[in-house]
C-alpha cells in the first residue's frame, strides 16, 4: 500500500510543471502579464476566446500554441502591426508567450458545419473560397486552410467563422504591407490580386459558416 501511495504522489508530482505552466497561461489571459501594458487577452477576445466580431477582435480558438506564438513574436518583431497589439506582445516575456498561447490552445472553438471542396459555389466568395481563381494564379482559401476553412497545422489559421472584419482587415494588412509573416508572401500576392469587393465576399462567406453553426 505504502509503495503504491508513493507511485501515486510522484506521478502528481511530475503534473505540476504542467499545472503551474496552465495555471500561469490562465493568469496571463485573464489578468494580463507581469508588464502592466501587456493587458489581459480577456479584454478584446473574450473569455472563451471568441473574440468581438464587431470590432475585428478574432476568435483565437482551435488554434496550435505553435501557430499562436508565432503571432505573437512577429507582433514583437515588425512581421505584423496592430495597435493594441504591437503594444501587449511587445511586453510579453517568451515565457509568458509560451504559456497563454498554450492556455488559448486550450480553449474550445465553436462548432462549425463541414464544407467540402465539392461543394457548389453560389457567388463570388464562396467561388474564391473553394475554387479560387486560377486566371490570376490565385489558388482556392481552402487548399492551404483546409477544407470548409477549419485551419491546418501550424501553417494556415482556420478561417471558417471569424469575423469578417478582422479577414478584409488582415487582407489589406498583406496588401498594404503592414503584415508580410506568410510564407513565401503567398497571402501578399493573393491579397493584392483581390478587388475590395472581392475580399468582403470571401470575408463574409468564411463569417457565415459560423453563423449556420450557431
Amino acid at each position: 500500500m505504502r509503495h503504491i501511495k508513493k507511485i501515486g504522489y510522484l506521478s502528481l508530482l511530475g503534473m505540476l510543471p504542467f499545472v503551474s505552466h496552465a495555471d500561469e497561461g490562465e493568469k496571463i489571459y485573464l489578468k494580463g502579464g507581469e508588464k502592466p501594458q501587456a493587458l489581459a487577452c480577456v479584454t478584446c477576445h473574450g473569455a472563451e476566446g471568441h473574440g468581438l466580431a464587431v470590432a475585428g477582435y478574432p476568435d483565437i480558438t482551435g488554434m496550435s500554441p505553435e501557430y499562436l506564438a508565432k503571432q505573437l513574436h512577429d507582433f514583437q518583431d515588425g512581421l505584423r502591426s496592430h495597435a493594441i497589439m504591437d503594444g501587449i506582445a511587445g511586453n510579453l516575456s517568451d515565457d509568458e508567450i509560451e504559456a497563454v498561447t498554450f492556455y488559448m490552445s486550450e480553449l474550445q472553438p465553436k462548432e462549425v458545419p463541414h464544407i467540402t471542396r465539392a461543394a457548389t459555389p453560389t457567388d463570388i466568395g464562396s467561388q474564391l473560397a473553394l475554387r479560387g481563381d486560377w486566371s490570376r494564379n490565385i489558388p482556392e482559401c481552402v487548399a492551404c486552410h483546409g477544407p470548409g476553412g477549419v485551419g491546418v497545422g501550424d501553417s494556415f489559421p482556420k478561417l471558417a467563422g471569424q469575423s469578417s472584419i478582422y479577414i478584409v482587415n488582415q487582407i489589406t494588412a498583406w496588401k498594404d504591407g503592414t503584415r508580410t509573416n506568410d510564407h513565401a508572401d503567398l497571402m501578399g500576392h493573393i491579397a493584392k490580386s483581390l478587388t475590395d469587393e472581392e475580399a468582403k465576399a470571401v470575408a463574409a462567406y468564411f463569417e457565415s459558416i459560423g453563423q449556420q453553426g450557431e
